[in-house]
């Protein structure tokens, strides 16, 4: 193969998969190793450290290699889901360590850590999505873990990272940030100060609804890293390599999904913040969101999630999601389709979620489609 050069662009080494082509048959599509157990050499030795895939498998740390390329991370750790990688981090903590969080973040995600405050595991304060005010007062010295997510899952409130990270670091805390909502071509947390980025790797990562995975990444000199590897081997929650196999697929094609949502979710909310019937949209990429200039800062797009607030009477919005044509009435995001739900309905209540919330995640259909599905929602409820 001719000489490559010698500094080539993310998306060009996402897109090749890292260049990996197979040396056996020169397959462009990098092969799947399934094997549970690995053989070792004649001197008894592991071979580039493969013993069992509870521990690690090449089809799994090719897929991580590439996420830590396009992250700009100095590792990365897949997991079976995003949950067990939150699970992860948090079990890698010292026992009742504080940890302070949002309230508005992935309802699972906070309902988990809830539970483990109860149980004294851990100590928990819960602060403001996107105040910096009220995360400076939930942190003290005594604070291991900042948990940040932005946009946050529900009003899509964005944080300042690079601020966050100072409030974290004065007290000598980790922040980890879950960027879900916004993958590593939008945005990079590891960049702006954070020490752990995290995706529910389900989304956009994956991005065609047909896996879930978790993944944490992390900068150079984690103390805690070895700590979370090694909670990932006795918990055996590693991706394993089918999974693993179909993210570096999707990896391959990360950056035009991104943009295609991004296009379409701004050209959408623009169009239906001016409906009859609608009450607010809950979008990063509008100038009307508190959290707009903080987010043109830090990101490259505005991503393909938001939230809109339905005008009338109670039961309207989750009358509308019923009404459906295109939009399909599915949890999850970021997928190539485009999916609405009301969201109190999933959530439950104490998670701050109001009645009237439509979260919306914006595909990649024609957008044109996808307005008209709003507007005849809005009509079959009028």
């Amino acid at each position: 193969m001719a000489d490559r050069p010698n500094k080539l662009s993310d998306v060009t080494l996402a897109v090749q998969a890292l260049h990996r082509v197979d040396p056996a048959s020169g397959a462009v599509v990098p092969p799947m190793v399934a094997s549970s157990t690995f053989a070792r050499d004649g001197d008894y030795a592991s071979r580039d450290g493969y013993i069992y895939a509870r521990y690690d498998q090449p089809t799994t740390r090719h897929a991580e290699e590439v996420l830590t390329t396009i992250e700009g991370a100095d590792d990365s750790l897949l997991f079976a889901s995003g949950m067990s990688a939150l699970v992860a981090l948090i079990e890698a903590l010292p026992h009742g360590a504080h940890v302070a969080t949002q309230q508005m973040m992935y309802h699972v995600g906070l309902n988990w850590m809830r539970r483990q405050a109860d149980r004294g595991v851990i100590k928990l304060t819960e602060f403001e999505a996107g105040n910096l005010g009220s995360m400076a007062e939930a942190v003290s010295p005594k604070t291991a873990l900042v948990w940040v997510e932005t946009p946050a899952n529900g009003d899509w409130s964005v944080t300042d990272i690079a601020a966050a990270a100072e409030i974290a670091r004065s007290a000598g805390a980790l922040l980890a940030v879950d960027s879900t909502a916004a993958p590593p071509l939008v945005q990079r947390p590891l960049e702006l100060g954070a020490d752990i980025v995290f995706h529910s790797a389900t989304k956009y990562l994956a991005g065609h609804s047909d896996i879930t995975a978790g993944v944490l990444s992390a900068r150079p000199g984690l103390a805690i890293w070895q700590d979370i590897r090694q909670v990932r081997s006795f918990q055996g929650t590693i991706l394993p390599a089918f999974e693993s196999w179909l993210l570096i697929r999707s990896l391959r094609t990360l950056h035009v999904r991104t943009a295609r949502a991004c296009d379409n979710a701004l050209a959408f909310a623009t169009h239906v913040q001016k409906l009859a019937g609608v009450s607010a949209v809950l979008y990063p990429g509008l100038a009307s969101h508190p959290g707009h200039d903080t987010a043109r800062a830090q990101m490259s797009g505005f991503g393909g999630m938001m939230s809109v607030l339905i005008d009338g009477p109670e039961g309207r919005a989750l009358a509308m999601a019923k009404a459906a044509r295109v939009f399909l009435p599915a949890t999850s995001l970021g997928g190539v389709e485009s999916l609405i739900e009301h969201r109190l309905t999933i959530s439950g209540p104490g998670y701050g979620i109001p009645e009237n919330m439509l979260r919306l995640s914006i595909g990649l259909e024609d957008v044109a489609d996808l307005i008209a599905d709003f507007e005849q929602m809005l009509s079959a409820t009028d």
